[in-house]
């Protein structure tokens, strides 16, 4: 027994792709203006903020990648499709934002035995570019409602905060001649970016590795399965995830000695009836007689 969801939002996705679009080409142009920004202003808050745009560009762009080829049919090359390209894009982006953190720290840390007057005008007209072309970007994306969107959009609503913090600062340094506030913005920063980036690689490598995605509810499953009568009890029982969000699930069931093949019909209904609340991408189901041994066994 075999099915397949294939429930897919109505929204069209070419017109989620040009949001993306639209939200990565403009992150991507901005990260390169302060990574300049950072430099000529001497801020290692600046450039740590760069880092966390560069991360988020990364992200979108993935995003924006993934969105268009969620739109191929499945092949003979990938026959479950191509949602686990988003793992590989995860791995690549938290690689990428590990190596630049570690970068940002190497330069912050010193500076607070040494601090560095930075640019306070140039901080606070980078400061407030950064609100606008992040709030802009998240307003965009805003307009749908995918899943990339909303994850997205809450990538681009931290960055505005984030700007906001620099703001402040820049415009305390103004006033007070408080220098290590600059490295030690920046510090906090990475931290928050370690923090996230460190989670999301152990989930990714996880799901690598073909993790259990729920444990409570493989248990509810298997409670749900064996509740069916006429099955006797279930064995290569897996679930896996392709992407995080959509996942797979396999299993054999013993029947009862007296299933007769009239029962057949109706136990297959309410298999899934069981299964259908769990919305999985595939499901493969194998029926097996109480007598009949199992193909799959291991002598």
């Amino acid at each position: 027994m075999h099915s397949h969801n294939h429930s897919h939002s109505q929204e069209n996705s070419t017109d989620a792709s040009k949001r993306i679009g639209w939200a990565f080409f403009l992150n991507v142009v901005f990260t390169v203006i302060e990574f300049i920004g950072g430099w000529l202003t001497n801020s290692t808050a600046i450039m740590a903020d760069a880092v966390h745009d560069l991360g988020d560009s990364l992200s979108i762009g993935t995003a924006w990648g993934l969105n268009k080829l969620s739109d191929k049919d499945s092949n003979q090359t990938f026959s479950y499709g191509y949602k686990r390209f988003s793992l590989l894009g995860a791995l690549i982006n938290g690689i990428v934002l590990t190596v630049g953190s570690i970068w940002i720290l190497l330069e912050a840390i010193p500076r607070l035995a040494e601090p560095e007057m930075p640019q306070v005008e140039g901080m606070v007209l980078l400061s407030i570019f950064g609100m606008a072309v992040n709030g802009f970007a998240a307003y965009k994306l805003s307009e749908g409602d995918s899943l990339n969107e909303r994850v997205l959009n809450w990538h681009l609503l931290e960055d505005v905060l984030g700007w906001v913090a620099v703001f402040i600062v820049s415009i305390v340094l103004m006033f007070k001649p408080w220098p290590v506030l600059d490295p030690i913005l920046s510090i906090g920063f990475t931290l928050f970016i370690l923090f996230n980036v460190f989670r999301n690689l152990k989930e990714t490598l996880m799901l690598f590795l073909q993790a259990t995605p729920d444990e409570e509810q493989l248990s509810k499953i298997r409670s749900d399965l064996l509740a069916n009568d006429k099955v006797s009890d279930l064995h290569h029982f897996h679930i896996w995830s392709l992407d995080g969000e959509r996942n797979v699930m396999t299993v054999h069931l013993v029947l009862d000695e007296d299933v007769s093949l009239e029962h057949l019909q109706s136990l297959k209904e309410n298999i899934h009836s069981s299964l259908e609340k769990y919305k999985f991408e595939h499901t493969t189901v194998e029926l097996e007689f109480a007598n009949e041994q199992c193909r799959d066994e291991v002598n």
